[in-house]
């Protein structure tokens, strides 16, 4: 909870704490926190940033598990998407357990479940139990991230809240981005023999420094008046998110079965049934997991529709350039990694440079991002169509860069956006859907975009399954161009 009444903006990243009711948010005012020292919020940090690098540092490693554990590319989908599907369906249940529980108890404890499934995955010894250990993995996630933004919220105010929240965001855009590199490296390296599994093996001693200094570095706090778990609207929730992707990656690879029609036919179902569940639970003073009156607000809905085609696009694209780097050009691991480098050293200038325009230029420092981005694009299937398959990370750095600038400037930009549209007073619910919609359109995009590359590969080759992906992520970033067009210009 935020020590003031009004809560401050939250940054990229999981929910702060959903105070529903100004009273709520007086309660919990009138029991601080302990104060926020430097290195525990170092240790929450170094917390932030696992979950952050684990969604991307397995893309890089996808062509080395298919290879030694006989798998699919379908399968390979859901090494990729089933961490984000478990995330984004328990992301606000764990900060309420939080709340309820406290919040460095379920730090710990969440961190102490990713260093276990972390080890789960380095052992997996067949891909659907990979798949298994990736969604426990994400679990683990929901649990232990949304502490993070909480703790600095309910233990930190003024100007060092805001240099908190500077470096939360700062961690979040360069663990993204460049855990690809990392992954490159580590597969590369081949540590005692472990390939591709280094990328999971590696979080077991982290985890254990997080544990041993968030012990006592990190101060304790939860909510005076936790709210109460949606066990229905998480269950409906995780039921239509699964009926929704999992015709869409392991559908597509079967061949259309019928199983897969039906539940994709039963996926707007669930929703509704979703909706219905949640809406019931408002007007009766529960605690819905995403309160329905949320979407009355006009800017949000409109910021919803600009998620899907910025989050699934990025989601799409970092999966798909992975797996097309290595397997269509023929490049190792370390170097498939190197290419993204131009991209987090832009996206890290234009995040911090970004909010600086807010001011001025308000939602349309997001229309610029996604202008540069579609640029970014176009010249990257420029490149593809001149320089292929003689391209390498030099080669691709101009585009990677122009990309990498685009995303710096749509992604920040997009959670103020939010969280400009909702009352100060329900913040927490307002970021709390935000980055569900966030974690729910990373999956999609694996998923479909993912869908598209791979089903294309056999019959028109990478370089022109690699330019339909492109093209698809392309129209979407029209589409979301003139979609912020119609957000509120003004920034709170």
């Amino acid at each position: 909870m935020s020590t003031t009444t009004t809560p401050e903006p939250t940054t990229p990243g999981l929910p702060a704490p959903d105070p529903t009711t100004p009273a709520a948010a007086a309660a919990e005012q009138a029991a601080p926190a302990a104060r926020l020292t430097a290195l525990g919020l170092a240790t929450l940090l170094l917390g932030a940033a696992l979950p952050m690098t684990d969604f991307f540092i397995v893309n890089v490693a996808l062509p080395s598990i298919g290879r030694d554990l006989r798998a699919g590319p379908a399968v390979l989908e859901m090494v990729a998407a089933a961490y984000a599907m478990a995330y984004a369906v328990l992301l606000v249940l764990g900060g309420r357990l939080g709340d309820t529980y406290g919040r460095r108890r379920l730090f710990l404890w969440g961190a102490a479940a990713f260093g276990v499934t972390s080890l789960a995955c380095g052992l997996a010894p067949a891909a659907w139990s990979l798949v298994a250990a990736r969604a426990a993995q994400g679990a683990a996630s929901a649990v232990m991230l949304p502490q993070v933004l909480a703790t600095i919220h309910a233990t930190t105010s003024g100007g060092r809240r805001g240099r908190a929240l500077g470096l939360y965001g700062a961690t979040g855009g360069v663990a993204g981005v460049a855990g690809q590199l990392l992954g490159g490296l580590l597969v590369s390296a081949d540590l005692l023999g472990t390939g591709w599994r280094a990328i999971f093996l590696v979080n077991v001693p982290v985890v254990a420094a997080i544990l041993l200094l968030g012990r006592f570095s990190v101060p304790d706090s939860r909510a005076v008046r936790p709210a109460r778990s949606d066990r229905a609207g998480t269950a409906l929730f995780a039921l239509a998110l699964v009926a929704l992707l999992l015709p869409l990656t392991e559908g597509r690879a079967a061949g259309g079965p019928l199983w897969s029609w039906l539940l994709l036919a039963a996926a707007p179902l669930l929703a509704w049934a979703f909706y219905v569940v949640e809406r019931r639970a408002e007007r009766s003073g529960g605690a819905p997991l995403l309160p329905p009156s949320l979407l009355r607000e006009p800017g949000l809905r409109r910021g919803l529709a600009v998620a899907v085609p910025l989050f699934a696009g990025f989601g799409g694209f970092m999966f798909v350039i992975a797996v097309a780097l290595q397997q269509g050009l023929g490049l190792s691991p370390v170097l498939a990694g190197a290419a993204v480098v131009p991209m987090s050293v832009t996206y890290l200038v234009t995040s911090v440079w970004g909010p600086r325009l807010a001011p001025r230029l308000g939602s349309r420092v997001l229309t610029a991002g996604a202008v540069a981005h579609a640029v970014g694009l176009a010249l990257l299937a420029a490149t593809v169509l001149a320089g292929w398959p003689d391209l390498n990370p030099v080669s691709l750095a101009p585009a990677m860069a122009v990309i990498g600038a685009g995303q710096g400037f749509q992604l920040p930009t997009y959670f103020r956006v939010m969280l400009a549209a909702v009352p100060p007073e329900r913040a927490g619910a307002g970021s709390g859907l935000s980055v569900t919609a966030q974690q729910t359109c990373l999956a999609l995009g694996v998923a479909t975009i993912g869908s598209v590359f791979l089903g294309l590969v056999p019959s028109a080759g990478v370089r022109n399954a690699l330019l339909v992906a492109l093209a698809v992520q392309f129209v979407g970033l029209l589409a979301m161009t003139g979609l912020s067009l119609r957000l509120p210009r003004a920034l709170s």
